[in-house]
């Protein structure tokens, strides 16, 4: 599971040949990351294994920020956007770690990837984007094919196969900040900003947690092969998010947005191949679902935008 910005500008063919390219690579090394996280979260509280992810990519882009003097470019909006947007990464990744820790990989990335429908929604309310009755009833489709997902799963592991929900509501707002803040500001140093933040929270809960006796909050000390696992899913994580970030440099986000959904293929073969899980006839009728009303979401918009020309975001002051 991994998030990318959106793509600054529109490229060539040859270019965008290369962006291509590098998102297949990007998302089928995605679910590495899933199935590191769901290995360690064996050992390690999700909230423990989300930190340790923030620290990773904290001190991965130090360097690189410091280097391209944009560290301490800030204004307070700039600081309250970075402080939401590492609260919902935060809340995305301990919802979907924790879900690892009971579901598979197939089945919770398949409900997961309901996000782009929910930010559809959200894009609508908040940001008053017009959405007409086809997307809406894209949407609709959605969800029913994520409940024939989630239905079996809460017979299986009880309330927790609606925490893949909670976590794409998280990224779906954490996406609409980040179209507000992206319009200013350097994408190192938001990322930087945000690990931070996420950071900060995470450790933040598990003080919190850890002094109500909350099992998934409660700090642990990774050992042994729950901390490779961990750097396992850092490593994955990095590697994903650099081939990400330079597939959206070289090709327009709605060229690439589809083919994240080939991750829910990586993630199903690794599943298999790692913990011989593969989801039952009515789960894929599910995943088939998501993925054409998503496809079909993302399609509209792509089509829609074409026509009409979009009003500049308000600079962050």
């Amino acid at each position: 599971m991994t998030t990318h910005p959106a793509s600054p500008k529109i490229a060539p063919r040859n270019e965008i040949g290369l962006g291509l390219t590098l998102m297949v690579v990007s998302v089928l090394i995605a679910p590495v990351i899933d199935i590191f996280s769901k290995l360690a979260v064996v050992d390690v509280p999700a909230t423990v294994i989300t930190l340790c992810r923030f620290l990773f990519q904290t001190l991965t882009l130090v360097p690189i920020v410091l280097w391209r003097s944009t560290l301490f470019d800030l204004t307070r909006r700039k600081v309250a956007l970075h402080a939401v947007r590492g609260l919902m990464t935060a809340i995305v990744m301990i919802s979907f770690v924790t879900a690892l820790a009971v579901m598979e990989v197939a089945d919770a990335l398949a409900i997961f990837f309901v996000e782009p429908i929910i930010l559809t929604i959200l894009g609508a309310i908040f940001l008053k984007e017009t959405i007409g009755w086809r997307r809406y009833t894209a949407c609709a489709v959605g969800f029913l094919g994520a409940l024939l997902v989630i239905q079996p799963s809460l017979q299986e592991v009880g309330l927790v196969a609606l925490l893949p929900i909670v976590s794409a509501f998280a990224l779906a707002v954490y996406l609409l900040i980040t179209r507000l803040a992206a319009q200013s500001e350097d994408p190192w140093s938001m990322q930087l900003h945000t690990g931070l933040w996420g950071a900060g929270f995470a450790g933040l809960a598990l003080l919190v947690g850890g002094s109500l006796g909350w099992p998934a909050f409660t700090p642990v000390l990774p050992q042994g092969d729950a901390a490779l696992y961990i750097v396992g899913a850092g490593i994955a994580a990095t590697i994903s998010g650099i081939f990400g970030a330079y597939a959206y440099r070289n090709a327009p986000a709605s060229v690439l947005a589809p083919l994240q959904y080939l991750e829910i293929v990586s993630a199903t073969a690794l599943g298999w191949w790692v913990f011989g899980d593969l989801p039952d006839p009515l789960k894929w009728l599910g995943i088939s679902i998501i993925i054409g009303s998503g496809l079909y979401v993302i399609w509209r918009e792509h089509k829609l935008r074409k026509r009409t020309t979009l009003p500049p975001m308000p600079p962050l002051a």
